[in-house]
């Protein structure tokens, strides 16, 4: 597994470089190594962070139906992947509704016939003509950046701590925290900032996270094999937060 490069670029202090984000360790179930990540740190002092992902990374997760988007946002998206593959070649759109599997998330296919989803992302295609296939790919992931789990590492684990959510959740890690997912609905349940997740630990088949403190939190327990994928992460981003706040200027009073 390739070994994720960060880096955190401060406005005012320059350079910082943060290493060992993603552990070069087992396989993930989405792959999420590779991703170069650029934390910005405004004048105001004030963190943005801003994932720029490539789109062998991104575009695995966005078919398998990981992001929730709206059928607009999945047609101009299909358009894109298809000009990324084939340019202004019209000749391939006879072949559209045999690879939307390549252009479509899969849950979302069958939403419209195989003639819809065609007449839909010709006409998208025929909108936007001579761009390059950089300029498309761009295209590709500011679209794809708007979503709110952009830039996630995706989990599905069977959690026993909170009776009134499903069985089977979806966890997401990414620079907003840990967010647990209805897998069916796409719906966010409930996001931990990390600011909030004070303890967590993992095993070969379990990931355990404590959120808030003694007089008022709770627990989260999953069932997983990847336990340790999802300790190792979380670290990351929490050793990387707990930087980011450190760099921030001092208020003194007047």
């Amino acid at each position: 597994m390739d070994r994720a490069a960060e880096q955190c670029l401060t406005l005012s202090q320059g350079l910082l470089t943060l290493r060992g984000w993603i552990q070069p360790s087992r396989s993930s179930v989405d792959n999420s190594a590779g991703v170069i990540a650029f934390c910005l740190v405004c004048k105001e002092g004030y963190l943005l962070i801003l994932f720029l992902f490539s789109i062998c990374q991104e575009l695995p997760k966005y078919l398998r139906g990981y992001h929730a988007c709206t059928k607009e946002e999945a047609i101009q998206n299909a358009a894109f992947l298809y000009r990324v593959k084939f340019g202004d070649d019209k000749s391939q759109f006879v072949h559209i509704p045999k690879m939307l599997k390549d252009l479509v998330p899969r849950d979302m296919v069958r939403t419209m016939s195989s003639e819809e989803w065609k007449k839909s992302i010709v006409a998208v295609c025929n909108r936007h003509t001579g761009k390059t296939e950089d300029e498309v790919k761009l295209a590709f992931l500011k679209q794809l950046s708007r979503l709110a789990t952009f830039g996630s590492a995706f989990f599905e684990v069977k959690q026993t701590s909170e009776s009134s959510f499903p069985d089977i959740v979806r966890i997401a890690i990414n620079k907003q925290g840990v967010t647990l997912i209805n897998p069916q609905t796409k719906a966010a349940l409930v996001t931990h900032p990390f600011n909030k997740i004070s303890n967590w630990c993992s095993g070969s088949t379990y990931f355990h996270m404590s959120v808030g403190n003694l007089v008022r939190g709770g627990k989260l327990l999953c069932e997983t094999s990847l336990g340790y994928k999802m300790d190792d992460l979380l670290t990351s981003y929490v050793r990387a937060y707990q930087a980011t706040v450190k760099q921030k200027p001092a208020r003194h009073l007047a």
